[in-house]
């Protein structure tokens, strides 16, 4: 199966609560990876981005697809 989403997090199903509508899924991200983030020059320049520096994620996303694989 394709699809458009490219960060994938490697997660174990941790909980599903469902009723007749709608399940919630919880999962366990059980492999690190990277990711990457996409901001004006003008914004790393505010944070005074630097190499090395520890930075916290933020992740905004309309959509959190899990794929069997």
């Amino acid at each position: 199966m394709k699809y458009g989403a490219r960060n994938k997090v490697k997660a174990k199903v941790k909980s599903i609560k469902s009723d007749e509508i709608m399940s919630l899924v919880k999962v366990d991200v059980t492999a690190p990876v990277e990711m990457a983030s996409v901001l004006t020059t003008e914004s790393v320049e505010h944070l005074d981005l630097k190499l090395g520096d520890e930075v916290e994620l933020v992740i905004k996303a309309i959509h959190v697809l899990p794929v069997k694989s």
